[in-house]
């Protein structure tokens, strides 16, 4: 979803050259230094990820070979050879007991194997690539891939799905385009370390499906309020993991958007077309 975004939006002066995991194993040292060597490139924005929240659970050993592993033999890659890194990391580092937005340096304390798969992949970007710029997001959502919130709901709702959605899970939604924009500004710049970027302000998953049924045209629709609990799902979520940030205002970056426009954005957006990645 990100990488597809990033391919789209890529500047008149840049030259994406994207790699999709059926030409790249970001979890094999050999493949990794393989495509850098093949493609030597002037930056890496490294968007891959096991996502699979629950699935991660049940394969912690998958888990942090492409969470933990992939973004250590990247980082010692481009290191090695002067390259700009930019890794994708997550909200799910944060244990969700703050009531106010996690900013970089609050301590991690991840509930979730994927959360501590994330969290590793943070520390060896760090050991082994000390000027590459690490961009926590959260709650993504866009126009290409599958599994984005935003299509799921909708997705449910055309195909008659009964729709049972959290109200104690708060956090960030977060337009891929607008980060894939966020991450072409930060590029190019000296920043280092942890970067918070996300659409401002802050939902609960159910407000947040409210507002993608009433922004699509299915006001009427019902949706009944869960708590997490009711799911019974294998991963344990942060209950809060709204991101702000300390760097933001001696940056260059500008603020995101607030979610609710970003929303607007992608439910009146055209087909996004091209490849996706």
């Amino acid at each position: 979803m990100l990488g597809s975004a990033l391919y789209r939006l890529a500047p008149a002066h840049v030259s994406p050259d994207p790699v999709g995991h059926y030409e790249l194993d970001v979890a094999s040292e050999a493949s990794v230094r393989a495509a850098i060597t093949e493609r030597e490139p002037d930056a890496v924005i490294h968007c891959a990820a096991w996502t699979a929240v629950d699935a991660c659970e049940k394969d912690v050993e998958r888990a942090f070979r492409v969470n933990a592993d992939g973004p250590k033999f990247l980082a010692r890659e481009t290191a090695k050879r002067g390259i700009r890194l930019v890794h994708i990391s997550t909200d799910f580092v944060f244990d969700g007991v703050k009531r106010t937005p996690y900013v970089e340096s609050d301590a991690t304390d991840p509930l979730s194997v994927y959360g501590r798969s994330k969290q590793a992949g943070e520390e060896n970007v760090i050991r082994s690539h000390p000027g590459a710029l690490i961009v926590r997001t959260s709650w993504t959502f866009g126009r290409e891939g599958d599994g984005d919130f935003v299509r799921s709901i909708l997705s449910a709702v055309r195909n008659g799905t009964k729709l049972r959605v959290v109200t104690d899970q708060v956090g960030s939604p977060t337009y891929v385009d607008d980060l894939a924009e966020a991450i072409y500004a930060l590029l190019p710049t000296e920043e280092t370390g942890v970067f918070h970027v996300a659409n401002t302000g802050e939902t609960d998953r159910y407000h947040f499906a409210r507002a993608v049924l009433d922004g699509s045209g299915y006001p009427n629709v019902p949706i009944d309020a869960i708590k997490a609990a009711e799911l019974k799902l294998p991963a344990p979520r942060p209950a809060y993991s709204t991101l702000g940030s300390e760097r933001l205002p001696i940056s260059s970056l500008a603020a995101l958007r607030d979610w609710r426009s970003a929303l607007h954005a992608r439910l009146t957006a055209g087909p996004a077309g091209g490849r996706e990645y």
